[in-house]
């Protein structure tokens, strides 16, 4: 596996949002996305994105307090993950959030490093920053690939027949 990765400019919501909607036509069943970043950086924003170019028409939030929101888009289950709120990695374990992870939905998890060492690793990894020096919205992805799946989804997003992001 090699430690290709992909770095983004994002120069607004709308481009996040953009890039959300390319890697929703790229994941696969069973798949599993970490998204990191700081507070605001727009990890929620990507997911809302993703699932509305799945077809998702109702309400896409943050899961902070209920830890999961669960999608089924086109009869395919997402399931958006948010452990901002864990203080141990083990609540991961005590909320029995395994069985997410084995079913065939796709997995989009929100601050993964809290949960650390259970929860699986990921297919593809986007750590969201704000840009220095750029508009109060701009942002930057860095998007690498942790499998074999993942190179694949990775490849869709610089694939030259995909559009860029807005």
């Amino acid at each position: 596996m090699h430690a290709e990765h992909l770095t983004l400019a994002l120069a607004d919501e709308a481009a996040t949002s953009a890039l959300g909607a390319r890697l929703a036509a790229l994941l696969r069943p069973g798949m599993v996305v970490w998204l990191d970043g700081d507070l605001g950086a727009g990890k929620t924003t990507l997911v809302r994105g993703l699932l509305r170019a799945a077809g998702e028409t109702g309400p896409v939030k943050s899961p902070t307090y209920t830890l999961v929101e669960v999608h089924v888009v086109s009869g395919l289950n997402f399931y958006h993950f948010d452990f901002y709120r864990f203080n141990q990695a083990e609540e991961y374990l005590d909320a029995g959030l395994d069985e997410y992870f084995s079913a065939a939905g796709i997995c989009l998890v929100e601050w993964p490093d809290k949960a650390v060492p259970y929860v699986p690793a990921a297919d593809i990894h986007i750590e969201l920053r704000v840009a220095p020096g750029a508009s109060p919205e701009g942002r930057v992805a860095v998007i690498s690939a942790g499998s074999e799946r993942g190179q694949t989804c990775l490849a869709g997003v610089t694939s030259s027949n995909m559009p860029p992001p807005a």
